[in-house]
């Protein structure tokens, strides 16, 4: 699980803790995914910690490479980290900015995608779940504000689509969730809907059976145009 030391990332592992699997809290701050892991197992769940910045290229590698030394499997990603580029506007936006952007919620969720799925085809299963956001839907997307966040978002959903056309028949499902407008750093303290309501879907999506759905955008367990 990437980008879970806080908001929807911390709500989503401690959702799949309390469903009886042992969760690998990564993140870009060790200190912060070392104090997750630790929360956690205070409360009698299994969690590990883990370093990884996904923007930095071989990181996934190495990352899975030591859970998979200690751990023998494994049968879960969640693609959660992501930044935005805040109050750009897409005619003049700064594009080193949007590299970065694009270099974590694109690149860095490829990257991880990447990185398990070796292990997981061995395994004959797996679920990857990328944390999108209904900015990335084609058929919202009628403003042109955070222009690098839904570009990268959109991007993250095409992923989504040829990963699950690739890996179709392998026992590996790929989805995109959408957590909606959420009550965190990223989302503001105006956003209706709790990190509860935001982790839900994402937390369906990686526990699904054999026959749950691949290919897919989901908010609410429904699903989203794309």
């Amino acid at each position: 699980m990437t980008g879970a030391n806080r908001g929807i990332g911390r709500e989503i592992v401690h959702q799949l803790a309390a469903r009886d699997i042992h969760v690998i809290v990564a993140a870009r701050d060790a200190d912060q995914a070392h104090q997750t892991a630790a929360e956690l197992t205070r409360g009698g769940f299994a969690a590990s910690p883990a370093h990884l910045d996904v923007a930095v290229p071989g990181a996934a590698v190495d990352a899975v490479e030591r859970v998979i030394a200690e751990y023998g499997r494994i049968d879960i990603l969640v693609n959660n980290a992501g930044i935005s580029d805040g109050n750009q506007r897409p005619a003049a936006a700064d594009l080193t900015v949007a590299s970065r952007v694009w270099q974590v919620n694109v690149m860095g969720s490829w990257q991880c995608a990447n990185a398990v799925i070796p292990a997981m085809r061995d395994a004959g299963y797996g679920r990857i779940v990328n944390m999108s956001s209904t900015l990335g839907s084609l058929l919202h997307m009628d403003r042109g504000t955070e222009p690098a966040y839904r570009v990268s978002k959109t991007a993250l959903n095409a992923l989504t689509r040829v990963l699950a056309a690739d890996l179709a028949g392998t026992g590996i499902l790929v989805n995109s969730a959408s957590p909606g407008w959420v009550r965190t750093d990223l989302g503001g303290p105006n956003a209706p809907r709790t990190v509860q309501q935001g982790a839900e879907t994402a937390v369906w999506l990686a526990t699904l059976p054999d026959n749950g759905p691949t290919g897919g955008f989901f908010y609410d367990r429904e699903p989203l145009e794309w």
